[in-house]
This record gives C-alpha cells, structure tokens and sequence, in this order.
C-alpha cells in the first residue's frame, strides 16, 4: 500500500512554532519515526520516502504556503502516482480544543484555506483528515492573527504530544484502516 501523508503549514522560520504549522510538527515527528528524511525539493514540498511494515510512504510538506496549497499535494499525488483514497492530510482546526486529536473522511473545507485549495486543485474532498486541535482565539482576536502567532511557552508541550498522537492515528489509519482508527482517536 502506497499512501501519500502531507503535513499542512507555512514554510520559513517566521511560521515554525505558529498554530498553522501543526501538520508540518506531526510529519517531522512521523518522519523521526519512520527514519525517513523529509529534505528533498520537489513538487513545491519537502518530500520523503520510506516504507514499513504496513505499507510505502510518501511524506511531504508543501512549500507554496497555506492557502497554495493545494499546488503541492497535486504534483506530490502525481509523482506518486496515487489517487485522493491514498492521502492523508495533517492540519490544524480552529474547532478543536488545542491538543485534541482527530480523525475525519472526506467533507468541506471548513473554511481552512489550507484544505480549501486541496479540494480545488485535486477536484475531490475524499480525502482523510487529520485534524489537530489549535482553540479558538481569544473574542475580539482576528482569526488569522490568531493561527499565524507563535505557540505560548505553556502551549508548546501540548502540541507537541498532540503532533505525537497525529502521528500514532496516521499509522493507526494505514495498518488498521480508517474506521478503526477513528474509533480510536476520535472518543477521546
């Protein structure tokens, strides 16, 4: 089984340790785990490959910035040679609590430009998602500021173990299928 697994961000050292760039934080960690490198330049992404027991993996982080994102995942899709049923995508969700963790098939874009340009580009929104919870801003606080401002010190550790579950559900998803492992991830 060939399965393509993008983490979603902004590139550069000013987006690192924002909230946007939670599905970037879950690839780096699946890819510690896999001993897959994510350094080569292609398709507008980081990309690296690797394979275990359950299957070949293809990890990428695009490098078009958010709201391109869709860019990427196409070309990452072609090369691979896989269809929307072989993706997966880590993202960061507004309507989770920071920290949570979970596991959603298919649907809209929830007003995520990351996933909206996905779904453009790709033709499809049959896709997994990996939704890792960033809260919501404070009332008064604009939406974008909010997901493009640096994790609190205090925050950092959350996502952290939150990057660490996402990348538990990606593998739980590929060795157990996507029913199960929402069974897993999204009770808690």
């Amino acid at each position: 089984m060939k399965i393509v697994v993008v983490g979603l961000g902004n590139p550069g050292r000013k987006y690192e340790r924002t909230r946007h760039n939670a599905g970037f934080l879950a690839v780096d960690e699946l890819a510690r785990r896999l001993c897959i490198d994510i350094s080569q330049e292609k398709c507008h992404s980081l990309i690296g490959r690797g394979r275990n027991e359950a299957g070949y993996f293809v990890l990428a982080k695009p490098q078009t910035y958010m709201n391109e994102s869709g860019k990427a995942v196409a070309a990452v899709m072609e090369d691979a040679y896989v269809s929307s049923g072989d993706l997966i995508v880590i993202h960061d969700e507004l309507d989770l609590p920071l920290g949570s963790v979970r596991i959603k098939s298919g649907g809209g874009h929830g007003g995520h430009n990351g996933l909206r340009s996905i779904i453009e580009f790709i033709g499809t929104s049959d896709f997994i998602r990996v939704r890792i919870g960033i809260g919501r801003p404070a009332p008064g606080m604009d939406v974008a500021d909010y997901v493009l401002s640096p994790l609190l010190p205090d925050e950092r550790h959350t996502a952290a173990e939150a990057a660490g579950r996402a990348a538990d559900a990606v593998l739980a998803i590929v060795s157990q299928g996507v029913t199960k492992a929402m069974n897993l991830f999204n009770h808690r």
